[in-house]
């Protein structure tokens, strides 16, 4: 019914029924996944991660289950939680692979060798896991967005990542095997298939969703988006690594201070790294860099990006670095620096969009926070690591000294492109802090009234039926005493206050995180201004 009427007060409705029922049977995990997945729509990840805690998941239910709850982490800013649910998973991964040798020997010993065949099995079926391969992938990237604003930090997490290299690795050990989808997908709602499916942001169009060979082509198309997905993040460490030694290298007549200089083959790989995430996009290098251009002029429709937004503004930035360096872009009459322009104009067009297209979270369930959060913490941090690198070649400092003969009109130009680009990533993630700021002004008792106001309807139609059902049986004059003092406390328990209220804190705390953030990245750019 919400689906089909977009009435906000179903949504509500279900969500107390849910809760109703848990209150009765506290450890029905059917309940508990319906209902993860209903307030992650919400935008009450935080809430929703609660109750995927009680569902208690250990072992290999960490390889099966843990699809309900981790994609919508990894596009959240609660990046501790995150960073919990990805170490307890490969922990368990790398515990069972060390037990898994062992046993097999035991097995070998003793002669069992149907269970020897057996265990060799289910670890490779493991071990070519595409969740693992993603969480192996994830878990650096989360690092690397958390040191974003430092420069020398971000660099740290790099160096322990071989640069990046090992991902690429990864990468090519896609194509010579097969990877294996464990996730017991059939205990997923009716509405979310896969993880990368959401009937409920879609137009409604009936419920044939439901037949079987729907269901199937959509599994293997969601399969077949994963391989793409794995190939395109093991490259962001190394085409963030390349990109801010492009960046570095970007100012004329500066050397190392132990003498070394950048190796234009640092330059090459990233303009093939560019070509292959292009490629990945379904674009050839030339065309994906003119659809940017033709987009940022208004020659194009925006919404020719909006499947894979992310992924554009990543190769939007990670382009404007490789011409840094290699002044290859060539499409404003040789003007030096319209990269720049380019990449400001397109980061600030999309996110100031997202921004403006939200409603109140409490009443705007479905709306686009995670992708707002990844515009901010992905490709604009990205962004800001280029900034900073530039700016720290342009600086002073006993770590460089000049080659001689510098070509100052060129430093000159690029001094003046950074700044530019520093005021127009302030006032960008500024408008992301003012939507923030007043999102949480708001009274919380207002939102939840909103919230609990969606059930009061006059008349027979509309939301509210159940509901008001419910409340019938749970008042203290209705209650049957003959249904047992464990069930009597729990119905005189369940208060729709309180779950509206759990409601607002939960988007509440998910707000704080992402303003967070987006505090401390306005601090560091600027006092990067500053020194500037």
């Amino acid at each position: 019914l919400f689906w089909c009427t977009r009435h906000i007060g179903y949504l509500v409705e279900s969500v107390m029924i849910l809760e109703f029922g848990l209150t009765v049977r506290r450890h029905v995990s059917q309940y508990k996944i319906l209902l993860l997945h209903l307030y992650s729509h919400w935008n009450s990840l935080p809430l929703a991660y609660e109750w995927y805690k009680s569902l208690d998941v250990k072992n290999i239910l960490l390889e099966t289950v843990s699809h309900h709850i981790l994609p919508q982490m990894l596009a959240s800013p609660l990046w501790p939680d995150s960073t919990d649910i990805l170490r307890d998973y490969l922990r368990f991964m790398d515990d069972h692979f060390r037990e898994s040798a062992d046993l097999t020997f035991l097995a070998y010993r003793h002669r069992s060798y149907s269970k020897v065949i057996e265990f060799v099995q289910f670890k490779e079926r493991l071990q070519q896991s595409s969740q693992y391969l993603m969480a192996k992938i994830e878990i650096p990237i989360l690092q690397l967005k958390q040191k974003a604003n430092n420069i020398e930090e971000g660099e740290g997490i790099l160096e322990s990542l071989k640069q990046g290299v090992q991902f690429l690795e990864l990468t090519d050990e896609i194509g010579t095997k097969s990877l294996t989808f464990n996730e017991e997908l059939q205990l997923r709602p009716w509405w979310t298939p896969t993880y990368d499916k959401n009937y409920l942001l879609e137009p409604f169009e009936g419920v044939a969703y439901c037949t079987g060979q729907t269901l199937d082509d959509q599994i293997k198309q969601s399969q077949a988006k994963v391989v793409k997905t794995i190939e395109k993040r093991s490259l962001l460490p190394r085409l963030v690594f390349l990109s801010i030694q492009c960046a570095s290298s970007s100012v004329k007549g500066n050397v190392e201070a132990n003498g070394s200089v950048f190796d234009p083959k640092l330059s090459s790989e990233l303009r093939l790294l560019l070509e292959r995430y292009a490629n990945i996009l379904g674009f050839s290098f030339q065309d994906a860099v003119g659809m940017a251009f033709d987009i940022s002029s208004g020659l194009k429709d925006a919404e020719a990006w909006s499947c894979n937004l992310i992924d554009w503004m990543n190769f939007v930035v990670f382009l404007n670095a490789w011409n840094l360096y290699s002044h290859e872009v060539d499409r404003d009459s040789n003007k030096h620096g319209s990269t720049w322009l380019l990449v400001n104009l397109i980061l600030k067009k999309y996110i100031l969009d997202k921004v403006r297209s939200m409603g109140a979270l409490e009443s705007s369930p479905g709306c686009d926070l995670p992708h707002l959060v990844l515009l901010v913490t992905e490709p604009l941090a990205w962004h800001i690591m280029v900034i900073q690198c530039c700016a720290r070649s342009l600086l002073p400092s006993g770590k460089r000294k000049k080659k001689g003969g510098p070509s100052e009109q060129c430093n000159i130009e690029l001094c003046q492109e950074v700044q530019d680009s520093i005021r127009c990533v302030c006032e960008t993630i500024e408008l992301v802090r003012d939507w923030l700021n007043q999102q949480m002004s708001k009274s919380d008792n207002d939102k939840s009234e909103s919230i609990l106001s969606s059930l009061k309807r006059d008349g027979e139609l509309g939301p509210g039926k159940v509901y008001r059902v419910i409340e019938t049986l749970t008042s203290s004059s209705t209650i049957d005493r003959g249904l047992g003092d464990v069930i009597t406390r729990a119905l005189q328990s369940w208060s729709p206050a309180d779950i509206s209220r759990k409601i607002i804190t939960s988007q509440r705390t998910a707000l704080s995180n992402f303003l967070r953030i987006c505090d401390s990245k306005i601090k560091s750019v600027k006092e990067l201004k500053a020194q500037l």
